[in-house]
């Protein structure tokens, strides 16, 4: 079995479009319930953010705008999701 160290190096040759769809898929291998508790200052932060939302004081863009924005500034494209 590769070492940590290993598995980093291979990862790093790849390309960063790669990398990052190595990222995603390694994040969504983990359970809810292992990921770390947030700090004070995310609650208190969530907390601001969802009374803002509430009170329709922000307005929403979804998570497909979102996420076509943050590759389109980086020069990529949206990973084709249909097998």
């Amino acid at each position: 079995m590769p070492t940590l160290e290993t598995l980093l190096a291979e990862a790093a040759r790849l390309p960063i479009a790669q990398r990052i769809e190595l990222i995603d898929a390694i994040w969504e291998t983990l359970p809810a319930d292992s990921l770390p508790p947030l700090s004070d200052q995310w609650v208190e932060e969530i907390h601001r953010r969802s009374a803002e939302y509430d009170a329709g004081a922000v307005k929403t863009v979804s998570w497909e705008q979102v996420r076509a924005e943050a590759l389109r500034r980086a020069g990529m494209t949206i990973p084709d999701a249909t097998p």
